[in-house]
């Protein structure tokens, strides 16, 4: 069993971003870049503020979201995501998994809204995930409140990009090409129902992302924890009007290791007491390739880490559709049978 980690005062709280200090004159923007340099490079997690969303917007996803999972059960089941080739949908509890053990939480996967694209003969199997979300019919404000969410999360996340690179000295647009209105953007909503009552409390087990940034919306309850620098797992405290930030497994492969994906974990809520979450993926297009970053660090960078059962490639949709099969196996024996490596 996982326990919780007491932390250390210097670990009781990530950095602390406010993304406004831009609009604030040079002075405030050169302070933000150095805060935003050192979070990236030294922890690879902050907590974004000033970000602009407003408490209208969140409120409005937050009610549709408990909304959905107070449906009946057969109404989030009809939307199972062993009906989506696409893996979108409602995953039952204990039915994802992350290093091979079940997570317990169940959800609904929600991405941009596109007509599905099969991959024809020679293309690339990612195209899978390309496709329609499901959505409940007796909620029409979550397809609403989600999809918002999605191009105002997207817009938010542009901007923290654009800043993060100005900060290391890169081109601030470097990566635009990649993203654009054909990015694959991927919304959770994500419920912690409580210990499973088996000993286990993995709620999610410890990953890292494989796009380029997470935004993530917690609630109050508590149970994120990040790997800091000692090796341990510590606590995230949650901070009101706050996103927590992290950056994934692409911008350390960009920067070869400079800039930080940092392994983080969900312990499960004690009892039957639930936990909400909402991560926003920013991830580019299926099919960007992401090209090393120009910037001064780069002769300093240290390398990735490597991990031989995660291979990580420069064409984006190979590294979510690798994740996808992994953490949906029902999905994948359904519909992707022949993607999978033979044991």
């Amino acid at each position: 069993m996982t326990s919780h980690i007491a932390t250390t005062a210097s670990y009781d709280q990530l950095p602390v971003i406010d993304l406004s200090a831009a609009d604030r004159g040079p002075r405030s923007r050169d302070l933000l870049h150095a805060q935003l340099h050192s979070a990236a490079h030294d922890v690879g997690f902050f907590q974004l503020v000033g970000h602009g969303v407003t408490k209208a917007e969140t409120d409005a996803l937050i009610t549709a979201m408990r909304a959905f999972f107070e449906l009946p059960e057969a109404d989030r089941l009809a939307l199972d995501n062993v009906n989506s080739p696409h893996f979108r949908g409602y995953t039952r509890t204990g039915d994802e998994r992350t290093g091979g053990a079940r997570d317990w939480r169940d959800q609904l996967d929600i991405g941009a809204e596109r007509p599905a694209r099969v991959p024809g003969p020679g293309e690339p199997p990612y195209w899978w995930l390309q496709g329609p979300n499901q959505w409940p019919a007796a909620l029409p404000e979550l397809r609403t409140a989600a999809l918002a969410w999605i191009e105002r999360l997207s817009a938010v996340a542009q901007r923290l990009l654009h800043e993060l690179l100005t900060a290391i000295g890169a081109p601030a647009d470097f990566y635009d090409p990649i993203f654009g209105d054909r990015a694959h953007p991927h919304l959770k909503l994500v419920r912690y129902p409580g210990s499973a009552g088996d000993g286990a409390d993995q709620g999610v087990g410890a990953h890292k992302d494989y796009g380029f940034l997470t935004l993530l919306l917690q609630d109050t309850v508590g149970g994120l924890q990040v790997q800091r620098e000692d090796g341990r797992f510590h606590d995230v405290p949650p901070l009101e009007n706050a996103f927590v930030v992290n950056l994934g497994e692409l911008l350390e492969v960009a920067t070869d290791g400079y800039l930080l994906a940092t392994n983080h974990r969900v312990i499960s809520p004690a009892g039957a007491t639930e936990r909400f979450s909402i991560p926003f993926f920013y991830n580019p297009r299926l099919d960007g390739k992401v090209a090393p970053l120009p910037f001064p660090g780069a002769t300093r960078a240290p390398g990735i880490t490597t991990d031989p059962t995660n291979p990580l490639f420069a064409e984006y949709g190979y590294n979510e559709l690798k994740g996808k099969l992994r953490a949906h196996p029902l999905v994948a024996e359904r519909h992707h049978a022949g993607l999978l490596t033979p044991a």
